[in-house]
């Protein structure tokens, strides 16, 4: 549950910041964009804990997350816009766009398994977009992960 709950988060920092990149008062140069800050504003904006008078504290996990997706956004966006036929990164709605990039970058770049990692997209489609689009997730995602090498087998113990 709480890499799930960590996953969210990730989402929800990966679309504050995809609107800051893209929206009308978008600065000239991403570099613009303080990651430290969106990430601060996000943490801040959360309820206080009444036990301890705080927000809560960076999940480690979501951070690494949105700063690995954010650091590898172009090619994590070439492999979903070769698996999205007919479809253009910006034409996709921002949430779908920002879930596949999530899914992508995890399956890329870190152990979780592409089986994992697509689940888990399908259940932030469903949390925060629309049944069309998990299925247009899935097949992307699914696209995607048929591009990947072949898991290496583990060694017998």
């Amino acid at each position: 549950m709480a890499r799930h709950r960590a996953r969210r988060q990730a989402l929800q920092l990966l679309f504050h910041w995809d609107l800051r990149r893209l929206g009308p008062d978008a600065p000239p140069d991403e570099e613009e964009i303080s990651l430290d800050r969106i990430i601060r504003g996000y943490y801040d904006s959360l309820l206080v804990s009444e036990e301890t008078l705080a927000h809560p504290a960076a999940d480690e996990f979501a951070v690494a997350l949105f700063r690995g997706v954010v650091g590898d956004v172009k090619k994590v966006d070439e492999h979903i816009t070769r698996a999205a036929e007919h479809w253009r990164i910006a034409r996709m709605p921002a949430v779908d766009r920002n879930i596949l990039r999530l899914a992508v970058y995890e399956m890329l770049r870190t152990e979780t398994p592409a089986a994992v990692a697509i689940d888990e997209a399908l259940e932030l489609a469903r949390q925060f977009s629309g049944e069309e689009s998990v299925h247009f997730i899935n097949g992307v995602l699914d696209a995607v992960r048929r591009e990947l090498p072949a898991p290496a087998p583990r060694p017998a113990e």
